[in-house]
């Protein structure tokens, strides 16, 4: 299991200077919602960005902390 604030925490390290904004979507602290909106997203395909976030959060999801990931990204 993962607190949000760590989530919160990887992906702000990953992409400095993004509005990120974390949710719990079950109480689990296993499924969750991001949103990722940063400027370094200009550009880039739906499919690259979202790329993006789970290369940065592949290690919780491949040790089975993130269960389920719901994510919106955008270019700011």
């Amino acid at each position: 299991m993962m607190e949000p604030k760590q989530l919160h925490e990887i992906l702000t390290a990953a992409f400095p200077g993004a509005e990120i904004t974390v949710g719990d979507m079950t109480g689990t602290r296993d499924h969750f919602q991001v949103s990722v909106l940063w400027d370094g997203f200009k550009g880039k395909r739906l499919i690259d960005q979202h790329q993006m976030v789970n290369k940065a959060l592949a290690m919780p999801l491949e040790d089975g902390r993130i269960h389920a990931l719901q994510m919106h990204t955008a270019a700011l």
